[in-house]
C-alpha cells in the first residue's frame, strides 16, 4: 500500500516538472491561421474558356457554323448541353456523339451532304450544324428571340411536336410564332387533354401523336440558353 502510493506520489512529480520544462509553441491567432492559409498554392480548376482552348473541336466548330451561318457560341452551348464535348456519348434513344444526332437523320443529312465516315466527331459535328441550321429555316419570319428558342425545342423534340404545339397556341387565340405561347401550348399535348385535341383535331389527338416529353423539352431550351449566354460571356 505505502510503495503503490510513493510510486503514484513519484509519477506525479515526474509529471509537473516535465511539462514544467518542455517548451509548449503558442496557439496561433486568428490573424496568422488566416495569412497561413492565404500565403498556400491553391490551384484552380480550369474555367471553361481555358478547357474549350484545349479541346481539337473547337476549330470544326468555328469552321462549319461559319459555313452554315451559325454563331460558333451557339453550337458550343448546343454540344456542352448535349455530350458535355463527349464524343463517345450514345443516349437512350440511339443519338450518337457530339450533337447526339439520331442514326436516321444522319444517314438522311449525310447523304445531302456526300459524307463518307460520320461517325466521326468532325462529321458529326457538321452534320448537326447543318442540321440545327435547317430547322432554323423552318421558323423563319419570326422574330430572333422566338426563333431561336422555337428551333432549340424542335432540335430536342423534332419539329413536328412545335409544329403540334403552334397549332394549340392559335386554337386558343395565341400567337403560334411566341416561344410563350408554344411553351404554354406544349403542356397540352399530353394525353389526359384529349378533349381539346377532339376540337382541333379531326382524328381527336395532335397530329404527331401525343406528347409527355414537354418539362424535358422546355429544360433543354432553358440550359442551352444558358450555356450560349455563358459562351457569349467567354468569347464577346
Amino acid at each position: 500500500m505505502i510503495t503503490s502510493r510513493i510510486l503514484a506520489f513519484f509519477m506525479s512529480a515526474v509529471f509537473f516538472l516535465t511539462s514544467s520544462v518542455l517548451p509548449v509553441a503558442p496557439r496561433p491567432s486568428s490573424e496568422e491561421r488566416l495569412a497561413a492559409l492565404s500565403n498556400e498554392h491553391v490551384e484552380e480548376a480550369p474555367s471553361d474558356k481555358e478547357e474549350l482552348l484545349k479541346t481539337p473541336y473547337m476549330e470544326m466548330v468555328k469552321e462549319y457554323a461559319h459555313d452554315f451561318g451559325l454563331d460558333f457560341r451557339l453550337v458550343l452551348a448546343l454540344i456542352k448541353q448535349e455530350s458535355q464535348f463527349d464524343p463517345d456519348v450514345v443516349s437512350d434513344r440511339g443519338a450518337l456523339g457530339l450533337m447526339q444526332i439520331m442514326p436516321p437523320t444522319g444517314d438522311e443529312i449525310s447523304e445531302k451532304l456526300n459524307l463518307q465516315n460520320v461517325r466521326t466527331p468532325r462529321r458529326n459535328v457538321e452534320v448537326g450544324i447543318y442540321y440545327f441550321a435547317e430547322i432554323l429555316e423552318l421558323f423563319k419570319g419570326v422574330s430572333a428571340e422566338n426563333r431561336l428558342r422555337l428551333s432549340l425545342a424542335a432540335y430536342y423534340a423534332g419539329p413536328s411536336r412545335i409544329y403540334d404545339a403552334q397549332e394549340i397556341a392559335a386554337y386558343m387565340g395565341e400567337n403560334p410564332n411566341s416561344w410563350a405561347s408554344v411553351k404554354s401550348a406544349l403542356p397540352l399535348l399530353s394525353k389526359r387533354f384529349y378533349s381539346l385535341h377532339q376540337a382541333i383535331w379531326e382524328g381527336g389527338r395532335p397530329k404527331n401523336g401525343f406528347f409527355g416529353g414537354w418539362r424535358q423539352t422546355l429544360a433543354y431550351v432553358d440550359n442551352v440558353m444558358a450555356n450560349y449566354q455563358e459562351f457569349q460571356r467567354t468569347y464577346n
